[in-house]
Formats: C-alpha cells, structure tokens, sequence
C-alpha cells in the first residue's frame, strides 16, 4: 500500500448501476478502483491489477461472496468488505467468522463507506508494513508476543499463529494490558468505532476464530472470559 488514506479498491458487484455508482464516488474521492459483476472475473482480473482491498457482494452469480470471502482471508491480508442487502444477524456472524472486516447492509451509506475504507486501509498498513526488527518487543507479555512485520502471534514454544487485521487489532489491545479485563462494549468501540449499529457479538467471533486457529497449531491461548467482566490475556508472572 503505497499511501495511507488511499488503499486501492476491487468491487465484485453484479448490480451495475450500483458498482459503476460506488466506483465513480470512490475515484472521486481518490481510490485506486476498479469493479467485476462476478467472482469469476474478479479472480482473473486481480491477477494483473492487486488490491489492498475487496469490496464484496454476497448474491453473486455462480459463486457466492462467502466463497470469495473465505478464498481471499487463506490467501493474503487483504481487507475484506462484505456489501449485501442481506442484513440479517445470521449472514453478519458467518461473514464476520469467515474473516470480513466489514458488514455493510445496503442501500450504503457512501460517507461512510469511505471513511471506513480509510480507516481499514491505515490498519492493514500497520500490521504489513512494518519493519521486521525487533520492535515486537514492546508488546511482549511474558513469553507470548505479537510480531507485527508478519502479523503473528507467537507462542512460548515459538510456534505462531497468523492473524487477520481485525484479529491482530483485538490482540494487540489484550496483549499489551496482560492481566486486565477488558469489557466487551469496550473491545467494540476500540474495533468498529465507526460502526452504525453496534453488535458486541462481533467480539465472541473474532475470539472465536481464534481459539480455533490456535487449536489447529496444538495452542491454547491464555484468553479468559470473566463472567460478566469481559476478556483477560491472563499470563502468569
């Protein structure tokens, strides 16, 4: 990502008139942008043209954005936003679990849809673009650390789980206040300050998918839930 506030952008959107919309106000604003009415062309096109981030409808023809979702959250740290006219809280918790950064329900809200891309833009420049010295230390808690230049968290044991951007944004408030509880409302305000409808529930999945990704490398991530307090990385001293 060459610039802060301007991540380039791909829109996969099979209604026209609102992709060349979205398009046209994103260029007006300074993106990077181009648009595909599939999943089909999106992946032949992103081979030539990368982006930083992936603006994504869920009704799509043939394959599904959850596909799209899924595919691109295995291959790189892109930034992943979900648009659909699907808002229920069903689709919201799979789209979140699958590795989305954003849900939006249509009709959007360009404003903010651009501000929220900025933002996303700023986060996944700061998990990939730093320089892969030792300035991890700062974050160290106890024999657990996050390694920002890889976006990982590393175990004792030195073995290491790769994390998303929303992910890593989560940790690094957990890990750097080891031992403290930290209410959920808070952790949300902390991720999505720029949520329209805040729902807490996004916390439990992104903690959620990490417990799995940490049980698939034999970890256990020292992550505990208070009842009725919140969330602790509770490390022995």
């Amino acid at each position: 990502m060459k610039n802060l506030t301007t991540p380039s952008i791909a829109i996969i959107e099979d209604n026209e008139d609102l992709r060349e919309e979205v398009e046209f106000y994103l260029q007006h604003k300074g993106f990077p942008v181009w648009g595909v009415p599939s999943a089909e062309a999106f992946w032949k096109k992103l081979h030539f043209h990368p982006v930083d981030i992936v603006l994504i409808d869920l009704g799509l023809p043939e394959e599904d954005g959850f596909s799209v979702v899924k595919h691109l959250r295995q291959l790189s740290h892109y930034g992943l936003v979900i648009i659909t006219a699907r808002g229920e809280k069903q689709e919201r918790l799979r789209g979140l679990d699958l590795g989305a950064d954003l849900f939006l329900v249509k009709p959007i809200n360009f404003v903010q849809l651009s501000d929220a891309l900025i933002q996303l833009g700023q986060r996944l420049q700061t998990t990939q673009n730093v320089s892969p010295t030792p300035t991890c230390q700062p974050n160290q808690t106890g024999a657990w650390y996050l390694e920002a230049a890889s976006s990982q968290l590393v175990a004792p044991d030195e073995t290491a789980i790769k994390l998303t951007p929303k992910e890593f944004d989560l940790l690094k408030v957990l890990v750097e206040s080891s031992n403290q509880i930290f209410d959920r409302w808070v952790l949300h305000d902390l991720l999505f300050d720029y949520a329209e409808e805040p729902d807490v529930h996004r916390i439990d999945v992104i903690l959620s998918r990490l417990r799995q990704k940490a049980r698939k490398q034999g970890m256990t991530l020292p992550l505990r839930s208070v009842f009725g307090k919140g969330i602790a990385f509770v490390v022995e001293s």
